[in-house]
């Protein structure tokens, strides 16, 4: 950070505070999301960010680095709207969908678009991170800490994602080191249990010739109707789930059940366009509407992948995520 541009950003000049800010916005977006579980609300909480800490700069001392400072203001910005929002699942949609595999906690969820982590600045984590920046966005990670209370939510992706020392986070927190040691400890033993088992299969690279078969041949099940397909694809112990809604089906025969009993209702063919979310494949689903030639927004598909299978299919029916990713509202 150069004094003479803090200097100019006190005095009143935008673009030098832009020239202090400018490289953390989408790491900072991004911390926000994994707190909020939202990537609109973390838009939107990320101007508040920026807007606080404009009007606060006379505060800033310089003890910290001012990374370190827009990583305190967002951090207690996303505390503020969590404990100012509790949403609930929308129950009209709970209706006409067969018994679950099992019954989740309600977690309000949305998926990031992978556009959203180009251009984050490739800082090493702090000394004391736990878990790679790519583990950290996946959607099963996610979904993790929406399981957690805020503020140990907030601890563990400070002190575990972002390696900040206890003393560092508490600074931020404006709490205790041994406050925080204490939500970490409790933070870390609810969260480890909700992770994928340890012996699942990797998943291949990003955009492997492996990827690309097992993607390629999804779509290629989902827009023939092809039930039977489309289970094939999936490992034995698979997941579908729908956040927020509570349902979730594993293995083939519950699964099958759920997309035959889904396609029923749908009553029309599904248009796949390829897309990607928390590190993962994703699709924009489209639904046709025969009678005006075009198909809407339906709903996007997220795949989690272990080996050549796909072990996890996370369905987000709130299709305003849509222009996050690039995909339009109606196909022709």
């Amino acid at each position: 950070m150069s004094e003479q541009t803090l200097a100019r950003a006190r005095a009143g000049d935008q673009d030098a505070f832009r020239e202090l800010t400018d490289p953390y916005q989408r790491e900072l977006q991004l911390h926000i999301y994994r707190i909020v579980g939202s990537a609109h609300d973390a838009e939107d909480l990320l101007q508040e960010t920026l807007l606080a800490a404009w009007r606060g700069l006379e505060r800033f001392e310089g003890r910290a680095s001012v990374r370190a400072w827009l990583y305190r203001i967002a951090t207690n910005r996303s505390l503020d709207a969590l404990r100012a929002h509790q949403r609930r699942p929308d129950e009209e949609r709970m209706t006409h969908m067969p018994e679950p595999t099992r019954w989740n906690e309600p977690v309000w969820l949305e998926p990031y678009s992978d556009v959203l982590l180009e251009g984050i600045a490739d800082e090493a984590p702090g000394p004391e991170a736990r878990y790679e920046t790519k583990e950290a966005i996946a959607l099963a990670f996610i979904v993790g800490l929406q399981h957690l209370p805020p503020q140990q939510r907030a601890v563990l992706v400070l002190r575990d994602v972002l390696g900040y020392r206890a003393g560092e986070a508490a600074e931020m927190l404006e709490t205790t080191e041994a406050s925080v040691n204490n939500l970490l400890r409790r933070a870390r033993a609810a969260f480890e249990s909700r992770l994928p088992s340890t012996g699942r299969e990797r998943a291949p690279l990003p955009n492997s010739p492996l990827e690309r078969d097992i993607v390629g041949r999804f779509a290629e099940t989902v827009e023939n109707g092809d039930i039977d397909g489309m289970v094939a694809l999936l490992t034995d112990d698979a997941w579908v789930t729908m956040p927020p809604l509570r349902h979730a089906y594993q293995g083939h025969s519950a699964i099958t059940a759920f997309l035959r009993g889904s396609a029923e209702r749908r009553g029309a063919p599904l248009r796949l366009v390829a897309t990607r979310a928390n590190g993962q494949p994703a699709f924009g689903c489209y639904i046709s509407v025969s009678e005006i030639d075009i198909a809407r927004a339906y709903a996007l598909f997220v795949l989690t992948l272990a080996g050549d299978h796909i072990a996890a299919i996370t369905w987000f029916a709130d299709s305003t995520v849509f222009p996050q990713f690039g995909l339009p509202q109606t196909l022709r």
